[in-house]
């Protein structure tokens, strides 16, 4: 490949990594409008649910496949059937259609973000991708604030439905760069598919996923039917794992669990998951409900955050393709962190908007260099040939390790609320069903008051919850080894040079 095609090649693998980014926060402030034109209010989880279940089961299956058949294969497919679902939700009629259709989208969405990331470690050296990841994670702050912008716009004077086609033309560009310009080689093994850790796995993550999704709401987390999903999706795991003992080309080979920069980076990544969801869901609740902001201006505040895990990643970039290191980065990182969520845990309702703003810039800053620092590193650890799927497997940890520390949170926000309302709020003043909702106005002030103080102080619980575990993201990144970061990528480029002979660069 010449400099000019990888130059387009990633141009095309930003536009998918764009698709899957842009929906999934523009989606979110249509929902009202949504439930407001189809009905079905009671479904209404399920355009987020069908989505995330598809997406995350599909993660290690799209890397694994990519090392197999090839990583623009499997990106044409991505994006098709990405943009099959994305036309399917913008011509649904009813909930169920929506629903239905978003569970297509999210089969696509699956492959996005794992195969472009991937892809960027076929094209780049491990020491050029520092620099490479600090220009994705800049994409991914610019999706985050402007897609909650753009949903909010096109909902407001279009309809929401161009959210759903506005996705056409953008998978356009991107399955057109990628068939002109990605010719990165296909693995020379035979490809033989691992049915049994296939169907394995995608039975353990959708029981497992159902159950954090249900849990505490539909159904009691004692209930038959969260049990019974949690009991299968464990019994799944203990299938999957025999089943990759035993395949020629297992989903997520097994050895890679005796690389430790895989293991720490896997470890971490569970933990970060985690982290990255308490910030986005329950800093718009602080901000609404316990200050007493808008929506808009709970979105205002994360922007800050987003700010500073932008900068701190292109920076971190940076230094690790000038140094060729890269473990203090993560270790830098992770203490940062954990003075964030100290500083989080803090907060009151009598919090200033610029105390806020400055929480969140600390907290952006400690995030920015853990997520693509530990790609660079697992994907210089590994063969060039498991790329994909060590680059998906790591995905898919931080995806459910996101999924259950939202349930876990969410259930120790419940029970600390709970008790803070019964010491801070008189009995009777407020009924189970707007606990969540302290500025609702038929409450007096002062039982509202109290309210905002008994959710406030739930929050700085859960924010305390995560130090403990940050710390352990320390340990983590203490432990990952330094290996030599490599400077050849995996597929050499050759150019033509003017007397006609091939030069590898």
């Amino acid at each position: 490949m010449t400099q000019r095609q990888i130059r387009l090649a990633f141009f095309g693998v930003l536009a998918a990594m764009a698709l899957a980014a842009l929906d999934g926060t523009a989606v979110a402030t249509a929902l009202p409008r949504i439930v407001g034109e189809l009905h079905g209010f009671d479904r209404v989880s399920w355009v987020v649910t069908a989505y995330l279940l598809a997406s995350t089961v599909t993660i290690p299956l799209y890397g694994k496949l990519s090392d197999l058949y090839g990583r623009r294969n499997l990106f044409v497919v991505a994006i098709v059937v990405f943009v099959i679902g994305s036309v399917l939700c913008a011509a649904s009629q009813t909930m169920v259609e929506l629903v239905i259709a978003r569970g297509v989208q999210g089969l696509g969405a699956g492959g996005l973000i794992p195969l472009a990331i991937a892809t960027i470690g076929d094209l780049f050296s491990p020491r050029e991708r520092g620099k490479i990841q600090g220009y994705t994670a800049g994409l991914f702050g610019v999706t985050s604030v402007a897609g909650p912008l753009l949903g909010g716009l096109l909902t407001d004077h279009a309809s929401w439905r161009w959210i759903f086609l506005i996705n056409i033309p953008v998978g356009a560009v991107a399955l057109g760069v990628v068939l002109v310009a990605m010719k990165i080689p296909r693995s020379s093994r035979e490809p033989r598919i691992d049915v049994a850790g296939s169907a394995a796995m995608i039975v353990a993550s959708t029981c497992v996923l159902l159950a954090l999704v249900w849990g505490g709401n539909q159904y009691a987390w004692g209930s038959a039917e969260v049990l019974t999903l949690l009991a299968v999706g464990g019994l799944m795991c203990f299938v999957f794992v025999a089943a990759e003992r035993r395949a020629p080309e297992p989903i997520i080979a097994l050895g890679l669990f005796r690389n430790r920069v895989f293991t720490m980076a896997i470890a971490s990544g569970s933990v970060i998951g985690a982290a990255m969801y308490v910030v986005t869901v329950y800093i718009p609740i602080y901000v609404q409900q316990v200050v007493g902001g808008s929506a808009t201006g709970a979105g205002v505040v994360l922007i800050p955050y987003m700010l500073g895990w932008v900068g701190a990643s292109m920076i971190v970039g940076r230094l690790v393709t000038r140094t060729g290191r890269y473990k203090i980065y993560p270790v830098v990182g992770s203490i940062v962190l954990t003075v964030g969520f100290v500083l989080l845990s803090q907060l009151g309702p009598g919090a200033s908007r610029l105390h806020t703003i400055a929480v969140m810039v600390v907290t952006g800053i400690g995030m920015g260099p853990l997520f693509q620092t530990y790609t660079v590193a697992v994907q210089n650890a590994v063969p060039s040939s498991e790329i994909g799927s060590s680059t998906a497997a790591l995905q898919y940890i931080r995806s459910m390790g996101g999924a259950l520390g939202l349930a876990a949170f969410a259930a120790v926000l419940t029970s600390r609320l709970g008790s803070e309302l019964a010491r801070r709020v008189p009995a009777g003043s407020v009924d189970a069903r707007r606990l969540l909702e302290p500025r609702d106005a038929a409450l007096r002030p002062a039982v509202a008051t109290g309210a905002r103080a008994a959710l406030a102080a739930a929050l700085d619980h859960v924010y305390l919850w995560c130090v403990p575990l940050m710390a352990f993201t320390i340990i983590c990144a203490l432990l990952l080894p330094e290996l030599p970061l490599r400077t050849v990528a995996p597929h050499a480029r050759v150019t033509e040079q003017p007397g006609g002979e091939p030069q590898v660069e």
